[in-house]
């Protein structure tokens, strides 16, 4: 793999910018290598991929590497002479890459001839930003390299063999699984009971272990998963609020307001408001003009006695109007129906 760099770096004409995970100081070290034997100094674009080179020289794990050059230097020197580490190897919207696939980062751009290595594989999930990036990049005429055509990645998982040896090495009395999927974590169990672990013991996220002394176990389970940040408040991932925010990012939200006399009868015409719809439907007939006349026809073709219910009346109107906006659009938006009585 580090060979493959290496002849890559040394054969670009232009710029070279690689990405990789900034948490892996090994292939950092490896494209460091590839840069001093194709004469080009490293410029380290991203603040993960500082932070990682400072505390990497700290340890030692980077002796005997040149120094790296800061941004503010990228500039100055000749396309053939540089090459930029990047981070943004998953795609992520603020990291070094995406910004310079977006013509928005202050001091390093790209040019035609010049050259993206991909020193990464894409994790499930983010093949979309990644492939966002790669589009920008490609855009600008920029060349991308990545392990689909050449050895420039390798996986730091350990395989089968490599678990048995850890397991030989170390005898664990207790060894729990815990990085993948299930399927992941089952088959990691699977391969310690059969080098011969005394125990095994598969958990999920949130339960809380016992570890000794005694036998160990699962003794209870805490609250675990992903949080959001709306606004100042910490929302569960289920949460009404999160739920209905993902429903109304997808199919907008109807507000009614109706006002009925104590006859049941309609007051005034109804308020209708479309939020996050389209304004008309395939034929060019106007949406809110559609939910007025349902709002209306289904008012008017209640029983009396269910429209004196303001539950019973506000719910058959939002059934009906969700239906409507369904046969018109093809999607069910939140409907919020008000009724007051006057």
């Amino acid at each position: 793999m580090a060979k493959t760099i290496a002849e890559l770096v040394k054969s670009a004409r232009g710029r070279v910018a690689v990405t990789t995970f900034a948490s892996n100081v090994a292939r950092i070290k490896a494209v460091a290598d590839a840069a001093k034997a194709a004469e080009r100094e490293v410029v380290v674009v991203g603040r993960a991929m500082e932070r990682v080179v400072q505390v990497a020289r700290e340890t030692g794990y980077l002796k005997g590497v040149q120094n790296f050059r800061g941004t503010d230097l990228y500039g100055h020197f000749p396309a053939d002479k540089v090459l930029a580490l990047c981070t943004g190897s998953q795609g992520e919207p603020r990291a070094a890459l995406a910004r310079i696939a977006n013509n928005d980062h202050p001091q390093v751009t790209l040019n035609k001839g010049d050259t993206v290595i991909f020193s990464s594989r894409t994790i499930p999930g983010n093949e979309k930003a990644v492939g966002s990036i790669v589009n920008g990049l490609v855009a600008q005429g920029v060349e991308i390299i990545t392990d689909r055509t050449h050895l420039v990645h390798v996986s730091g998982h350990p395989r089968r063999d490599e678990l048995r040896d850890i397991i030989a090495w170390t005898r664990p009395q207790l060894l729990i699984p815990v990085h993948g999927e299930a399927l992941h974590l089952s088959e990691h169990a699977r391969l310690a009971r059969a080098a011969g672990v005394p125990k095994v013991l598969t958990c999920r996220n949130g339960d809380l272990i016992k570890l000794g002394p005694g036998d160990p176990g699962i003794i209870d389970e805490l609250p675990a998963g992903r949080l959001y940040k709306d606004g100042n408040i910490l929302e569960e991932a289920k949460s009404r609020a999160v739920v209905e925010r993902r429903r109304m990012g997808f199919a907008g939200c109807v507000f009614v307001a109706i006002a009925m006399t104590e006859k049941g009868e309609l007051a005034d015409d109804p308020e209708v408001d479309l939020v996050g719809i389209p304004e008309k439907n395939k034929v060019g007939e106007e949406l809110d003009e559609i939910v007025f006349d349902v709002v209306v026809s289904t008012v008017e073709g209640l029983p009396r006695a269910r429209r004196r219910d303001p539950d019973a009346l506000a719910e058959s109107v939002r059934r009906a109007v969700r239906s409507a906006l369904n046969e018109q659009w093809g999607k069910k938006p939140l409907c919020m129906v008000h009724v007051l009585e006057v």
